[in-house]
């Protein structure tokens, strides 16, 4: 093939990569004007500006009973939490920002994510995890931003095969973070909530390729 054709079919194959690279970003809360519901937004911005897709959700828009395999073995998955299931399963990674309650992450959170590890049908065990790539933070008022909660989160995460890159953000004092327009008041902190989702997308573009 001529050197330049070449270089033609490599230029396709990364924007394909640049296309088919997906990360869903949501947060922890379900709060109206949830603190951590700012940040991952923020975060997302510096992924799509690293060629990724995103999605943004929220966690109320996905009302999932607390889990219960009674319920569940009647019911079956209620119809939010399948919803969330697959776009979890049509992602190649997440950016989540988690409140923290008691040192941990948000019942809401864990419910989620305990209702997406159930399998339906003959699928693989946790097919929306393994193989998926996590940038994680968090937002709070107080001293520590949130970070103790990181430390759960990112071993429940890694627990069922998600991989949570080293890099991660707690935003302390998170009640006077903000501007009116929902940005962070702080530049580089905002540079640093933009290069985590930056990170996140460019790590996941190169293992696709």
């Amino acid at each position: 093939m001529p050197k330049h054709n070449a270089k033609i079919s490599t230029l396709k194959l990364n924007n394909l990569n640049l296309i088919m690279t997906k990360i869903l970003a949501f947060s922890g809360s379900a709060r109206t004007d949830s603190y951590n519901q700012k940040l991952v937004k923020i975060a997302a911005l510096g992924a799509e500006q690293a060629g990724a897709q995103v999605t943004i959700i929220s966690l109320a828009d996905f009302p999932m009973p607390i889990f219960n395999q009674d319920s569940e073995a009647a019911e079956g998955i209620p119809d939010a939490a399948q919803r969330f299931k697959q776009l979890l399963i049509e992602h190649d990674g997440f950016l989540i920002a988690s409140p923290e309650y008691n040192s941990a992450f948000s019942p809401l959170l864990k419910n989620a994510i305990d209702w997406a590890s159930r399998r339906t049908g003959d699928e693989p065990p946790l097919l929306a995890y393994r193989g998926k790539i996590a940038g994680i933070m968090a937002a709070s008022p107080g001293a520590l931003g949130g970070l103790r909660g990181l430390v759960f989160l990112r071993l429940l995460l890694s627990n069922i095969g998600v991989t949570v890159l080293p890099e991660q953000h707690a935003l302390s004092q998170a009640g006077q973070a903000f501007d009116a327009d929902d940005g962070l008041l702080d530049e580089s902190v905002r540079s640093t909530v933009m290069n985590l989702g930056s990170v996140l997308a460019k790590t996941i573009i190169k293992l696709k390729q």
